[in-house]
């Protein structure tokens, strides 16, 4: 077993500012050191044009390119080089796993990746500027994997798969754009449908009205369909499905089996964090394996967060820290089943 954690990031403030801020903790951080050994030995898939990237971010969320211009500046480099690592637009995405169970009141997921690729960064931030506060972990520092806003619109997101991408923005900054800019699940939509997809993700989506729309989103194409469960595969554009789906349809099965039973959220919580419930992954060298579950309770305006398999959740009352009350937690700590190296925890992550 191996120990890891998450730092918690707070901040109130303007976009900028909060760039800025991360800038700071990230700088000679083995974060951007591993990142930087990474792109020594991966070459790019994409190309970065400053100026139409700019045009992107602004046309869907301006506040996001300041904290771009933050980071730039706290971490003194080039624009481009912000933008290959933070800003989230033409960049390309391995494979991973992850599953979705929601009720009428909560989300539950799992975040199943590669802990290369996992920064342990928790963030909860206001801004002042413009947008709508948001609690959830990051990716890739600027984007959000699964999250709420002060709204209680909850999002998390699943990999489909990488083939024919387009030109555009990829899952975590889509995800990020969705939370900050849209008050509730039709809003959500609507932008899903109106952002350029760079690949092709399902985006769950659940309001305080209760009622949970999955949104089939390619670079050609986007669907809409209600269900509490989501794993995988897509259910609309099966054209676009890969080959090899024997393992989302199992979890999708053991959710749909166990889901009659389920009668709140802690007990969702369980069949999703139980690592002997089928739902619960351990393929860590595979791109596959549970790193975290979060939970969201838009109505209550609480978030559950843990670190490895078989784990009590950490309680965020995120009602109260958007009063004022700030979180006293400094660093959420886990264990998971496996000695693989993580980027914000070992030297010389390849």
């Amino acid at each position: 077993m191996k120990k890891i954690f998450s730092d918690m990031i707070q901040f109130r403030g303007t976009h900028y500012a909060f760039g800025y801020k991360q800038g700071v903790l990230l700088k000679d951080s083995l974060t951007v050191k591993n990142r930087e050994k990474q792109w020594k030995i991966r070459r790019p898939r994409f190309t970065i044009d400053i100026e139409e990237t700019k045009q992107a971010i602004q046309a869907f969320a301006p506040g996001i390119w300041d904290e771009l211009r933050g980071l730039q500046d706290a971490l003194e480099w080039t624009m481009e080089d912000v933008l290959k690592e933070f800003g989230g637009y033409r960049l390309e995405y391995v494979k991973s796993g992850c599953s979705i169970f929601t009720g009428s009141n909560y989300m539950i997921r799992n975040y199943d990746y590669h802990p290369k690729t996992y920064e342990g960064r928790y963030t909860v931030f206001q801004p002042s500027d413009q947008g709508y506060a948001v609690i959830g972990p990051s990716q890739r520092i600027t984007g959000r994997m699964d999250g709420m806003n002060e709204k209680g619109l909850v999002m998390g997101y699943n990999f489909m798969h990488r083939k024919k991408p387009g030109d555009g923005f990829i899952c975590n900054m889509i995800g990020r754009i969705i939370l900050e800019n849209c008050a509730t699940v039709d809003e959500g939509i609507a932008m899903l449908k109106k952002i350029p997809h760079r690949h092709s993700f399902s985006y769950t989506l659940l309001d305080q009205k209760g009622e949970t729309f999955i949104v089939e989103a390619t670079p050609r194409k986007v669907e809409v369909r209600q269900s509490n469960v989501c794993t995988n595969h897509f259910e609309l554009l099966k054209d676009e499905n890969r080959h090899h789906l024997t393992d989302s349809y199992k979890r999708m099965e053991v959710m749909e089996m166990q889901q009659h039973t389920i009668i709140d959220g802690y007990q969702a919580f369980r069949m999703l964090n139980g690592t002997d419930n089928g739902v619960f992954s351990k393929q860590y060298k595979n791109w596959s394996g549970t790193i975290h579950t979060s939970g969201y309770f838009p109505k209550q305006k609480k978030a559950w967060f843990a670190l490895g398999g078989d784990r009590e959740p950490v309680i965020f009352d995120f009602a109260k820290w958007l009063e004022g009350e700030a979180f006293t937690i400094k660093r959420v700590l886990g264990e998971v089943d496996t000695d693989l190296p993580f980027v914000h925890m070992d030297e010389n992550v390849r």
